[in-house]
């Protein structure tokens, strides 16, 4: 499990520079990977994106920091990064409810983000199939929505966005002038950040004329691992997704090529059968 090894050395390299001026271009580096494969495996991984969490450890240490010591508020924000007091007194405010002076002041009950790590482990029990495909360039028309994806916010809004386009018909609609592949649900224009993403219900173009309100957007020529996921949604392919990362990443010594990302639904069968087919996506690079 070299991949997950890397993600500790990250840790620790980000451990050791709370209070520099910390680039995700160099977490990264220390990971030996590029710099979009890292911040999509540790968001996958952890849930938070690589700049929630250095805000949130942080936070945290300036807490510590501060109570444990005679620092003093405007030193404590100026050391780990904020160009305030009033910027620093935000966020704190934010994670640990109360201002930093109040919590130098007084016995305060204090919110703590700890240090991560990872378990690493060979699992094993549950075979992964995939196949590589080389897929020429390709364009799609559909709706999208941008997403955050700071604490998860992209899972729900990304959900919702499938709800309210079954219920307003426009997945019908969609259905009706499908190519090959189905309905296709794509991940794309991350931001350098990784905190923000556009989310599109799209489908192969196979007509010359779509609605007004729909849009049209190219699929880059790829190289594309596809994952066979098999079962009820949405549980099954976040499962999916979650092992893609932790287990098939690790083991194969690819990484992610810098592009979208699909979740590609060719049936139109029930969604909530544990028959259900659907297959994942990813473009890759040695």
């Amino acid at each position: 499990m070299e991949g997950l090894q890397r993600m500790l050395d990250s840790i620790e390299y980000m451990e050791s520079n709370l209070d520099t001026n910390l680039l995700i271009d160099d977490v990264a580096a220390a990971a030996c990977m590029s710099k979009f494969h890292f911040q999509r495996m540790f968001n996958m991984l952890t849930g938070y994106t690589v700049s929630e969490y250095i805000r949130n450890r942080r936070i945290t240490v300036a807490a510590q920091e501060l109570v444990n010591s005679k620092a003093k508020v405007i030193d404590v924000a100026m050391k780990y990064g904020y160009e305030s007091p009033e910027s620093f007194t935000k966020a704190f405010r934010r994670i640990h409810g109360i201002n930093p002076s109040d919590a130098k002041k007084n016995s305060q009950i204090l919110k703590a983000y700890p240090r991560l790590s990872f378990q690493i482990q060979l699992k094993g029990d549950v075979e992964m199939e995939y196949k590589i495909v080389e897929k020429n360039a390709f364009t799609v028309v559909g709706k999208s929505i941008r997403t955050s994806t700071i604490g998860g916010e992209n899972h729900r809004n990304i959900a919702a966005f499938w709800v309210e386009s079954n219920q307003n018909g426009f997945s019908r609609e969609l259905a009706k002038n499908c190519g090959p592949l189905g309905l296709i649900g794509v991940c794309m224009d991350f931001d350098k950040e990784q905190e923000n993403l556009t989310y599109l219900i799209c489908a192969e173009k196979n007509v010359d004329q779509i609605p007004s309100d729909w849009e049209e957007r190219q699929i880059p020529s790829a190289t594309w691992a596809i994952f066979p996921v098999k079962g009820a949604m949405p549980v099954t392919i976040q499962k999916a997704w979650g092992r893609i990362f932790s287990e098939w990443f690790p083991a194969t010594g690819y990484q992610h090529a810098d592009g979208p990302e699909l979740e590609v639904y060719p049936s139109d069968a029930d969604p909530s059968s544990e028959d259900y087919y659907s297959e994942i996506w990813i473009p890759i690079k040695k």
